[in-house]
């Protein structure tokens, strides 16, 4: 059994989370207000890291902290999409979402695709205010990370 769990072990994939980390910033218009005061109340830090943003909140938030946000369509009008396409090819290391879970939305499925996507490429993820707090504030946060990608290969492999 030992050698099965090293052999999996020796198969694994890993990417770096630089220490400056690449951070996508999302929030349902009845959580804007939230993850702005979040936003400022998370100034110092948030400034460290390169921001990526969907829409309004992205202008938001820029104006907010007076620092540069990478602003990508409305989350309805494909943002979402686009986080997505970041976060499978690479290009983002952490999603902070603050979502309305009252409120059923037109674009739910994108929504529900990114998060699928977070999960599948193990993206640390924040859904309100405490996640966001707890993820802010790890140590791992601001140093290299190295995470562990699964293996896929079974499923790019197989017959169809």
């Amino acid at each position: 059994m030992r050698a099965l769990i090293t052999f999996v072990t020796d198969m694994q994939t890993t990417k770096v989370l630089k220490a400056r980390k690449r951070i996508a910033l999302i929030a349902h218009d009845h959580k804007k207000a939230e993850l702005i005061e979040w936003a400022i109340y998370n100034k110092t830090v948030l400034s460290r890291h390169e921001l990526y943003a969907t829409g309004t909140t992205g202008l938001l938030i820029e104006q907010a902290l007076d620092v540069s946000v990478r602003k990508l369509l409305s989350g309805p009008l494909g943002g979402d999409q686009q986080i997505g396409a970041l976060v499978a090819t690479g290009e983002l290391d952490v999603i902070i979402f603050f979502w309305d879970p009252m409120e059923a939305l037109p674009h739910d499925p994108d929504i529900k695709a990114l998060l699928r996507l977070g999960v599948v490429w193990n993206i640390p993820m924040a859904s309100n205010r405490a996640s966001a707090d707890f993820l802010l504030t790890s140590p791992l946060m601001h140093q290299e990370y190295e995470a562990t990608l699964p293996d896929y290969s079974q499923y790019t492999k197989r017959k169809v």
